[in-house]
């Protein structure tokens, strides 16, 4: 297959040879090089000496007519692979191995190290204090304030006592301060976080397992010291996790919860919360649950008491005591890891995603940086030393991070500001909220759900913008509602996974044309002007080809073209067989006579020759003969080799009798490949088969250099199929298929060595 180098790719439609190759068009005077794909107007001559509207006017006129001759030529020559990275002088890429790197020792790497896992180090001393300080002071005493509220009450929707929902605002927000990379996210309670951890430990510390023999009420106190044990050891848990996916640099896992799926959740867990908090606000004792369905029970038992009127008049629950002091430090349950390790994960993963969610929009807003797996390794930093100091998994909160960014604050320092303050809530002012009533907490909360709570909208703006988007987020909200937030969480990433499976096993396959007088190929059945070149099949795919859509692939290739090629190959091997057993049986029937006149001719010279002299004269006689028999063999089989060179192939699909393809060459666009794997290897290779079989040349085109270097490493090239197969564009493909079409059938070895 030879590629003369003096062929060129014309893209242009103009029939003159003077422009050089590989340039544009050159005005043939002395001016400057204009590319007529862009419309370039040389209107300053006349812009002086013409009324503005008439300068319009003739500036519409001149746009138009350049938009109407905005054609490019460019000429070089028709590349192959091979070609191609001679041309280009392609080298291997070196691989650098960054495992390497991680154990080198040097003042530099130190120092960078520090900053990277110590961020504070790094903008701390370059704070500048006129300018930022203020504004920090004034943002962590308006973050405080709400935080203050909202840690008691978010304390509630985790099962907890309220004064813990204190120290879960203080502790957490001050490692977040040294450790962390976002300027403006408020760290500390979050609701949603909250009501995940209040499934956790309602579930492992229920009521019934602390109902008192004599009357039959709950032992508030032990009931409470559990559920705070299983809060610190899932913390823990939490900032393990999270700590170890960071320094592993693990910080994409977030990519795989998309912006649906994290709406939704988030919806389906206000939800949640709204109705956890509804028998706060009415008074009412009901008997927790959780697991599948249980906000199914919770509106149950809330209609049915409010119905048959079985409400009695409580005395108002109030936070209680705080106490003014900080806990001392308590080691995790061993115990309960095997138990909360997959609630553990889930909160962790949700939480960080809502952190980096928030992180990357600051980010964005005022232009810094914020890296993803240190934001990993600072919340679980928080969760982790929060919990040995009996505090809750914490994450960022929309409503503070707002407060936060609006009120002023440029750094963390406000976030530190905020802890303080809470800190001194804690230790000298705790005990003015110890009346504060737990329904004024619940109502609190509900108002924070509103921007949550809107997130119903997104129905409608999905519903118009990408209804696979809006099967995801419907999924997710329903599971998350009937299965709760760990169970929910679950099944919406797997279908959300499988969602993108199912969406590349169902790609879009078209047929390519080539448009009017260009070098541009589209699918024949979006363009109408798009025209099939005569002879030539393009066919591409909309994904990449693996294993689980490599099938449908080729299937879906052989219906695109037209043929029925797995039959037409059956027909001619059926066909051959025939010719094979036909030509074996008088081959046969040929020998036979041979055979027999070769014994009489035997026994003859053994009676007539029975004297030394007719011996020796028959023995002449009978080499003279034997000489002439085998010229005349030879002569005989050299005259049917030259009848068999003039007579035409008997394994041609038009020897024998077989309907032909209309097209002698088949082109595979894989510009949409990505990466390939052993099963599309030997799908390709199939390919190449069973189209050579029907006398149909295969080429392929457009192909990326990581998939090239997959494809060598696969040993796919060999010496049936080359690098010479596989052309640096489509148009590169067509053309050397136009001047090469394929007029005999290809060598039977060939085939079979695929």
């Amino acid at each position: 297959m030879a590629h003369g180098p003096s062929r060129s790719v014309a893209c242009g439609i103009f029939p003159d040879q003077g422009t050089n190759p590989c340039l544009l068009n050159r005005q043939a005077d002395s001016q400057p090089l204009r590319h007529q794909g862009s419309p370039l107007i040389r209107s300053s001559h006349v812009k002086r000496d013409l009324p503005d509207r008439d300068t319009q006017a003739l500036l519409s006129t001149t746009q138009a007519m350049e938009l109407r001759r905005r054609d490019y030529r460019v000429e070089r020559p028709l590349l192959n692979q091979e070609q191609l990275e001679e041309l280009g002088s392609q080298t291997s890429a070196t691989g650098t191995l960054q495992w390497r790197t991680w154990f080198q020792c040097s003042h530099a790497r130190a120092r960078a190290l520090l900053l990277q896992y110590f961020p504070v180090l790094a903008w701390l001393p370059q704070y500048p204090v006129r300018d930022w300080l203020l504004g920090d002071l004034l943002s962590g005493l308006s973050v405080a304030i709400m935080q203050l509220p909202q840690g008691l009450a978010y304390a509630l929707l985790a099962g907890l006592p309220p004064v813990f929902g204190l120290y879960s605002s203080f502790y957490p927000v001050f490692i977040y301060f040294l450790f962390g990379t976002s300027r403006h996210i408020s760290v500390g309670t979050f609701a949603v976080m909250s009501v995940m951890v209040g499934s956790v430990t309602e579930s492992l510390a229920p009521d019934e397992a602390f109902l008192q023999a004599l009357n039959s009420t709950v032992n508030v106190t032990a009931r409470d010291a559990a559920r705070v044990q299983a809060a610190s050891t899932l913390s823990v848990l939490v900032g393990l996790f999270q700590v170890g996916l960071g320094l592993v640099h693990f910080g994409f896992v977030v990519t795989y919860l998309s912006e649906p799926l994290v709406r939704a959740y988030t919806t389906a867990a206000s939800v949640q919360v709204f109705v956890s908090q509804l028998k706060y606000v009415f008074g009412l004792h009901l008997s927790s649950r959780s697991g599948p369905l249980s906000l199914i029970y919770l509106i149950g038992a809330t209609g049915i008491s409010y119905g048959v009127g079985l409400q009695h008049r409580f005395g108002v629950d109030v936070v209680g005591k705080i106490p003014a002091r900080l806990l001392p430090p308590v080691a995790p349950s061993p115990q309960l890891f095997a138990r909360l390790v997959g609630n553990a994960f889930a909160i962790a993963v949700v939480g960080f995603a809502i952190a980096i969610s928030l992180g990357k929009i600051f980010a964005l807003r005022h232009g810094y940086r914020v890296d993803s797996n240190q934001e990993l390794v600072a919340l679980g930093l928080s969760n982790l030393i929060g919990g040995i100091f009996q505090c809750f998994p914490v994450s960022c909160s929309m409503s503070r991070s707002l407060v936060q960014e609006s009120t002023g604050g440029n750094t963390q320092v406000a976030g530190a500001i905020s802890s303080l303050f809470i800190l001194i809530i804690i230790v000298k002012l705790g005990e003015l909220f110890q009346d504060l009533p737990k329904a004024v907490l619940a109502a609190a909360i509900i108002v924070n759900l509103k921007g949550m709570l809107m997130q119903f909208t997104d129905i409608c703006s999905l519903w118009k913008a990408n209804r696979v988007d809006l099967l995801i987020w419907l999924v997710t909200f329903v599971a998350t509602i009937l299965l709760n937030l760990d169970l929910g969480l679950a099944v919406a990433v797997v279908f959300s996974l499988l969602l993108v499976v199912v969406r590349t096993q169902l790609p879009h396959y078209s047929v390519l044309g080539q448009v009017p007088d260009t070098d541009i190929y589209r699918d024949v059945a979006e363009y109408s002007e798009a025209r099939e070149v005569p002879g030539v099949k393009v066919f591409r795919s909309s994904a990449t080809v693996y294993f689980a859509n490599a099938e449908l692939y080729s299937d879906t290739l052989k219906q695109k073209c037209g043929v029925n090629v797995d039959h037409l190959i059956s027909q001619k091997k059926k066909l051959l067989r025939k010719q094979e057993l036909k030509l074996k049986r008088l081959q046969k029937e040929n020998k036979l006579p041979k055979q027999a006149a070769a014994s009489k001719g035997t026994s003859i010279s053994i009676n007539v020759n029975t004297s030394v002299i007719d011996i020796e004269s028959n023995d002449v006689e009978g080499s003279k003969a034997k000489q002439v028999s085998t010229g005349t063999e030879l002569e005989g089989i050299a005259a049917s080799g030259q009848e068999d060179a003039k007579a035409p192939d008997m394994s041609s699909l038009k020897t024998l009798g077989l309907p032909q393809p209309d097209f002698h060459s088949l082109i595979l666009d894989l510009s949409s490949l990505s990466f390939v794997d052993t099963v599309c290897l030997k799908s390709l290779k199939n390919i190449f088969r069973d189209f050579r079989e029907i006398e149909v040349e295969v080429y392929m085109a457009a192909c990326h250099s990581p998939v090239v270097t997959q494809l060598e490493a696969g040993h796919f090239f060999d010496a049936s199929i080359t690098k010479q197969h596989l052309f640096a564009s489509v148009h590169d493909a067509v053309i050397f298929a136009l001047q090469h079409p394929r007029s005999s059938p290809v060598n039977p070895v060939l085939v079979t060595k695929l």
